[in-house]
Protein backbone atom coordinates (compact mmCIF):
# COMPACT_ATOMS: atom_id res chain seq x y z
CA UNK A 1 0.00 0.00 0.00
CA UNK A 2 1.14 3.31 -1.25
CA UNK A 3 2.13 5.21 3.14
CA UNK A 4 2.22 9.21 2.66
CA UNK A 5 4.53 11.04 4.85
CA UNK A 6 2.39 13.78 6.60
CA UNK A 7 4.25 16.71 5.62
CA UNK A 8 7.84 17.15 6.74
CA UNK A 9 7.29 15.37 9.84
CA UNK A 10 8.59 11.93 10.86
CA UNK A 11 5.62 10.51 10.79
CA UNK A 12 4.31 8.31 7.49
CA UNK A 13 0.72 6.31 7.43
CA UNK A 14 -1.31 4.71 5.16
CA UNK A 15 -4.20 6.40 3.23
CA UNK A 16 -6.88 6.40 5.54
CA UNK A 17 -7.55 7.68 8.85
CA UNK A 18 -10.31 5.52 10.96
CA UNK A 19 -12.49 8.58 12.17
CA UNK A 20 -13.52 8.02 15.98
CA UNK A 21 -16.32 10.88 16.39
CA UNK A 22 -19.01 7.96 16.35
CA UNK A 23 -17.44 6.65 19.64
CA UNK A 24 -19.67 7.06 22.12
CA UNK A 25 -22.54 8.29 20.12
CA UNK A 26 -23.02 5.68 17.37
CA UNK A 27 -20.66 3.27 18.20
CA UNK A 28 -20.65 1.88 22.40
CA UNK A 29 -17.63 0.68 23.48
CA UNK A 30 -17.68 -3.06 22.59
CA UNK A 31 -18.21 -2.38 18.79
CA UNK A 32 -15.62 0.00 18.92
CA UNK A 33 -13.28 -2.38 19.76
CA UNK A 34 -14.45 -4.32 16.89
CA UNK A 35 -13.90 -1.73 14.45
CA UNK A 36 -9.95 -0.87 16.02
CA UNK A 37 -9.25 -4.49 15.72
CA UNK A 38 -10.35 -4.64 12.34
CA UNK A 39 -8.94 -1.69 11.14
CA UNK A 40 -5.13 -2.27 12.66
CA UNK A 41 -6.14 -6.00 11.07
CA UNK A 42 -6.68 -4.62 7.57
CA UNK A 43 -2.85 -3.16 7.69
CA UNK A 44 -4.05 0.68 8.64
CA UNK A 45 -2.66 2.44 12.15
CA UNK A 46 -3.74 6.27 11.70
CA UNK A 47 -6.70 6.90 14.67
CA UNK A 48 -8.58 10.18 14.85
CA UNK A 49 -10.67 11.57 17.44
CA UNK A 50 -10.77 14.52 19.37
CA UNK A 51 -11.18 16.26 22.98
CA UNK A 52 -14.92 17.29 21.75
CA UNK A 53 -16.00 14.16 20.16
CA UNK A 54 -19.02 13.19 20.61
CA UNK A 55 -19.66 16.11 23.32
CA UNK A 56 -22.62 16.89 21.34
CA UNK A 57 -24.33 13.61 23.06
CA UNK A 58 -26.43 14.64 26.34
CA UNK A 59 -25.16 12.94 29.04
CA UNK A 60 -21.91 12.29 27.99
CA UNK A 61 -18.21 13.12 29.73
CA UNK A 62 -15.91 15.08 27.88
CA UNK A 63 -13.43 12.90 25.53
CA UNK A 64 -15.83 9.66 25.43
CA UNK A 65 -14.06 9.12 22.39
CA UNK A 66 -10.81 9.42 23.50
CA UNK A 67 -11.61 7.17 26.36
CA UNK A 68 -13.02 4.43 24.43
CA UNK A 69 -9.74 4.93 22.10
CA UNK A 70 -7.53 4.24 25.44
CA UNK A 71 -9.51 1.31 26.73
CA UNK A 72 -8.43 -0.21 23.64
CA UNK A 73 -4.75 0.80 23.38
CA UNK A 74 -4.44 -0.60 27.11
CA UNK A 75 -6.54 -4.03 26.33
CA UNK A 76 -4.56 -4.63 23.00
CA UNK A 77 -1.35 -3.29 24.31
CA UNK A 78 -0.37 -1.79 20.91
CA UNK A 79 0.46 1.95 21.24
CA UNK A 80 3.71 1.56 19.58
CA UNK A 81 2.14 0.18 16.22
CA UNK A 82 -0.66 2.60 15.59
CA UNK A 83 -0.75 6.43 15.15
CA UNK A 84 -2.94 8.34 17.77
CA UNK A 85 -4.26 11.76 16.54
CA UNK A 86 -6.03 13.78 18.75
CA UNK A 87 -7.30 17.70 18.93
CA UNK A 88 -7.50 20.53 21.35
CA UNK A 89 -11.24 21.44 22.02
CA UNK A 90 -10.56 25.03 20.88
CA UNK A 91 -13.81 26.26 22.01
CA UNK A 92 -13.44 30.18 23.52
CA UNK A 93 -15.26 29.11 27.13
CA UNK A 94 -12.41 26.63 27.46
CA UNK A 95 -9.69 29.30 26.67
CA UNK A 96 -9.31 28.44 22.52
CA UNK A 97 -6.36 27.99 21.89
CA UNK A 98 -4.13 29.86 24.59
CA UNK A 99 -1.08 27.82 26.56
CA UNK A 100 -3.34 27.07 29.58
CA UNK A 101 -5.84 25.73 27.58
CA UNK A 102 -3.64 23.58 25.59
CA UNK A 103 -1.85 22.76 28.74
CA UNK A 104 -4.84 21.04 30.28
CA UNK A 105 -6.38 20.30 26.95
CA UNK A 106 -3.42 17.54 26.52
CA UNK A 107 -3.18 16.37 29.74
CA UNK A 108 -6.78 14.95 29.92
CA UNK A 109 -6.44 13.38 26.49
CA UNK A 110 -3.58 11.48 27.87
CA UNK A 111 -5.01 10.57 30.58
CA UNK A 112 -8.29 9.62 28.49
CA UNK A 113 -6.19 7.61 25.86
CA UNK A 114 -4.04 6.17 28.27
CA UNK A 115 -0.96 7.23 26.94
CA UNK A 116 2.32 9.51 27.08
CA UNK A 117 2.06 10.64 23.89
CA UNK A 118 0.26 11.76 21.38
CA UNK A 119 1.28 11.10 17.73
CA UNK A 120 -0.53 14.21 15.84
CA UNK A 121 -2.54 17.00 17.80
CA UNK A 122 -4.55 19.37 16.09
CA UNK A 123 -5.88 22.95 16.78
CA UNK A 124 -9.30 21.83 16.41
CA UNK A 125 -10.33 25.59 15.21
CA UNK A 126 -9.08 28.86 14.62
CA UNK A 127 -9.00 31.43 17.49
CA UNK A 128 -8.76 34.63 16.44
CA UNK A 129 -8.13 36.58 20.38
CA UNK A 130 -5.07 34.72 20.67
CA UNK A 131 -2.09 34.95 18.65
CA UNK A 132 0.27 32.19 16.71
CA UNK A 133 3.59 32.67 18.95
CA UNK A 134 1.19 31.49 22.37
CA UNK A 135 -0.30 28.84 21.02
CA UNK A 136 3.03 27.09 18.49
CA UNK A 137 4.72 28.75 21.71
CA UNK A 138 2.59 26.13 23.98
CA UNK A 139 2.66 23.13 21.52
CA UNK A 140 6.61 23.69 21.28
CA UNK A 141 7.09 22.95 24.99
CA UNK A 142 4.75 19.94 24.58
CA UNK A 143 6.63 18.51 21.26
CA UNK A 144 10.16 18.96 23.73
CA UNK A 145 8.66 17.24 26.54
CA UNK A 146 7.85 13.91 23.89
CA UNK A 147 3.89 14.46 24.68
CA UNK A 148 3.70 15.46 21.19
CA UNK A 149 5.39 14.23 18.30
CA UNK A 150 3.51 17.01 15.50
CA UNK A 151 1.32 19.26 15.47
CA UNK A 152 -1.34 19.99 13.17
CA UNK A 153 -4.42 22.58 12.06
CA UNK A 154 -7.84 21.92 11.52
CA UNK A 155 -10.21 24.10 10.11
CA UNK A 156 -7.65 26.77 8.90
CA UNK A 157 -7.39 28.97 5.74
CA UNK A 158 -4.28 29.08 3.31
CA UNK A 159 -4.19 32.19 4.91
CA UNK A 160 -4.20 31.24 8.65
CA UNK A 161 -1.61 28.66 8.06
CA UNK A 162 0.49 31.10 6.13
CA UNK A 163 0.54 33.56 9.44
CA UNK A 164 1.56 30.35 11.54
CA UNK A 165 4.43 29.30 9.27
CA UNK A 166 5.69 32.59 9.54
CA UNK A 167 5.72 32.89 13.15
CA UNK A 168 7.03 29.60 13.33
CA UNK A 169 10.54 30.37 11.19
CA UNK A 170 10.73 34.10 12.94
CA UNK A 171 10.27 32.80 16.63
CA UNK A 172 12.14 29.55 15.90
CA UNK A 173 9.58 27.04 16.54
CA UNK A 174 7.73 24.10 15.29
CA UNK A 175 5.20 24.38 12.38
CA UNK A 176 1.75 22.99 11.85
CA UNK A 177 2.72 19.86 9.65
CA UNK A 178 -0.40 18.67 8.68
CA UNK A 179 -4.28 20.18 8.03
CA UNK A 180 -7.64 18.79 8.63
CA UNK A 181 -10.20 20.64 6.03
CA UNK A 182 -13.51 19.60 4.30
CA UNK A 183 -13.08 17.97 0.96
CA UNK A 184 -15.43 15.44 -0.84
CA UNK A 185 -16.94 15.27 -4.28
CA UNK A 186 -19.15 17.38 -3.12
CA UNK A 187 -17.71 20.22 -1.04
CA UNK A 188 -14.55 21.21 -2.98
CA UNK A 189 -13.75 25.11 -2.35
CA UNK A 190 -12.39 25.16 1.10
CA UNK A 191 -9.50 22.58 0.86
CA UNK A 192 -9.10 23.40 -3.29
CA UNK A 193 -8.43 26.65 -2.30
CA UNK A 194 -5.84 25.49 0.27
CA UNK A 195 -4.24 23.39 -1.56
CA UNK A 196 -1.36 25.70 -3.57
CA UNK A 197 -0.54 26.34 -0.18
CA UNK A 198 0.08 22.74 1.09
CA UNK A 199 1.68 21.94 -2.31
CA UNK A 200 4.14 24.47 -2.32
CA UNK A 201 5.07 24.11 1.56
CA UNK A 202 4.85 20.55 1.56
CA UNK A 203 2.24 20.38 4.12
CA UNK A 204 -0.06 16.99 4.82
CA UNK A 205 -3.66 17.27 4.99
CA UNK A 206 -6.08 14.93 6.19
CA UNK A 207 -9.55 15.46 5.05
CA UNK A 208 -12.85 15.09 6.80
CA UNK A 209 -16.06 14.54 5.99
CA UNK A 210 -14.88 12.04 3.12
CA UNK A 211 -18.24 10.56 2.54
CA UNK A 212 -20.09 13.89 3.16
CA UNK A 213 -21.70 12.83 6.36
CA UNK A 214 -23.00 9.28 4.58
CA UNK A 215 -24.22 10.98 1.50
CA UNK A 216 -21.93 9.74 -0.90
CA UNK A 217 -22.59 6.66 0.37
CA UNK A 218 -25.84 6.30 -1.77
CA UNK A 219 -27.89 5.63 1.10
CA UNK A 220 -30.01 9.01 0.96
CA UNK A 221 -31.37 9.33 -2.41
CA UNK A 222 -34.74 11.51 -0.85
CA UNK A 223 -36.28 13.50 2.13
CA UNK A 224 -37.63 10.10 3.42
CA UNK A 225 -34.37 8.80 3.07
CA UNK A 226 -33.02 11.24 6.13
CA UNK A 227 -35.04 9.44 9.00
CA UNK A 228 -32.40 6.22 8.56
CA UNK A 229 -29.79 7.18 11.01
CA UNK A 230 -29.10 9.59 13.66
CA UNK A 231 -26.33 11.86 10.97
CA UNK A 232 -29.22 12.05 8.58
CA UNK A 233 -30.30 15.43 9.62
CA UNK A 234 -26.65 16.72 8.23
CA UNK A 235 -27.28 15.20 4.74
CA UNK A 236 -30.62 17.13 3.65
CA UNK A 237 -28.03 20.13 2.51
CA UNK A 238 -26.66 17.45 -0.03
CA UNK A 239 -30.16 16.78 -1.68
CA UNK A 240 -29.67 19.13 -4.78
CA UNK A 241 -29.19 18.76 -8.73
CA UNK A 242 -25.55 18.52 -8.02
CA UNK A 243 -25.94 16.19 -5.40
CA UNK A 244 -27.69 13.66 -7.11
CA UNK A 245 -25.34 14.09 -10.47
CA UNK A 246 -22.66 13.50 -8.38
CA UNK A 247 -24.77 9.92 -7.10
CA UNK A 248 -25.95 9.36 -10.36
CA UNK A 249 -21.36 9.42 -11.69
CA UNK A 250 -20.75 7.36 -8.49
CA UNK A 251 -23.52 4.60 -9.20
CA UNK A 252 -22.09 4.41 -12.60
CA UNK A 253 -18.65 4.20 -12.03
CA UNK A 254 -19.74 1.72 -9.19
CA UNK A 255 -21.18 -0.64 -11.56
CA UNK A 256 -17.80 -0.85 -13.47
CA UNK A 257 -15.58 -1.79 -11.01
CA UNK A 258 -17.70 -4.00 -9.02
CA UNK A 259 -17.83 -1.53 -5.94
CA UNK A 260 -19.46 0.76 -3.71
CA UNK A 261 -20.39 4.63 -4.32
CA UNK A 262 -18.36 4.82 -1.02
CA UNK A 263 -15.62 2.82 -2.10
CA UNK A 264 -15.57 4.98 -5.42
CA UNK A 265 -15.64 8.28 -3.72
CA UNK A 266 -12.69 7.37 -1.00
CA UNK A 267 -10.92 6.10 -3.99
CA UNK A 268 -11.58 9.55 -5.93
CA UNK A 269 -9.90 11.04 -2.88
CA UNK A 270 -7.24 9.51 -2.26
CA UNK A 271 -6.02 10.65 -5.69
CA UNK A 272 -6.39 13.83 -5.47
CA UNK A 273 -3.26 16.01 -5.31
CA UNK A 274 -2.54 17.23 -1.96
CA UNK A 275 -4.77 14.66 -0.03
CA UNK A 276 -2.19 12.61 2.53
CA UNK A 277 -5.60 10.71 3.51
CA UNK A 278 -9.27 10.90 4.06
CA UNK A 279 -11.19 10.58 7.39
CA UNK A 280 -13.89 8.17 7.78
CA UNK A 281 -15.37 6.54 10.26
CA UNK A 282 -17.28 3.40 10.46
CA UNK A 283 -20.46 1.74 12.86
CA UNK A 284 -19.51 -2.16 11.95
CA UNK A 285 -16.37 -4.09 10.92
CA UNK A 286 -17.61 -4.72 7.04
CA UNK A 287 -17.90 -1.03 6.92
CA UNK A 288 -14.26 -0.95 7.55
CA UNK A 289 -13.70 -3.57 4.92
CA UNK A 290 -15.24 -1.42 2.71
CA UNK A 291 -12.96 1.26 3.53
CA UNK A 292 -10.17 -0.83 3.01
CA UNK A 293 -11.25 -1.55 -0.46
CA UNK A 294 -11.98 1.71 -0.70
CA UNK A 295 -8.77 3.70 -0.61
CA UNK A 296 -7.21 0.59 -2.16
CA UNK A 297 -9.15 0.81 -5.59
CA UNK A 298 -7.45 2.55 -8.42
CA UNK A 299 -9.90 4.76 -10.61
CA UNK A 300 -9.21 4.72 -14.49
CA UNK A 301 -8.34 8.51 -15.53
CA UNK A 302 -11.58 9.02 -17.28
CA UNK A 303 -13.53 8.06 -14.32
CA UNK A 304 -11.65 10.67 -12.41
CA UNK A 305 -12.52 12.88 -14.95
CA UNK A 306 -16.33 12.07 -14.97
CA UNK A 307 -16.29 12.62 -11.35
CA UNK A 308 -14.27 15.62 -11.28
CA UNK A 309 -16.82 16.82 -13.18
CA UNK A 310 -20.09 15.70 -11.46
CA UNK A 311 -18.90 17.89 -8.44
CA UNK A 312 -17.72 20.54 -10.40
Amino acid sequence: MNRRPLGRSELVIEPLVLGGNVFGWTVDENRGFAILDAFVEAGFTAIDTAEGYPNWVPGNPPGMSETIIGKWLKARGNRDRVHIITKVNSAKQLGGLKADAIRAGVEASLRRLQTDYIDLYFSHWPDPETGHEETLSAYDTLIRAGKVRTIGASNYTADMMAAAQQTAIVKSLQRYEVTQPRYNLYDRAEFEALRPYLLENEVGAIVYYSLASGFLTGKYRSEADLGQSPRGGGVGRYLDEKGLRILEALDAAAAELDASPAEVALAWLVAQPGVSAPIASATSVDQVRSLARGVRLSLPEATLTRLTQAGA
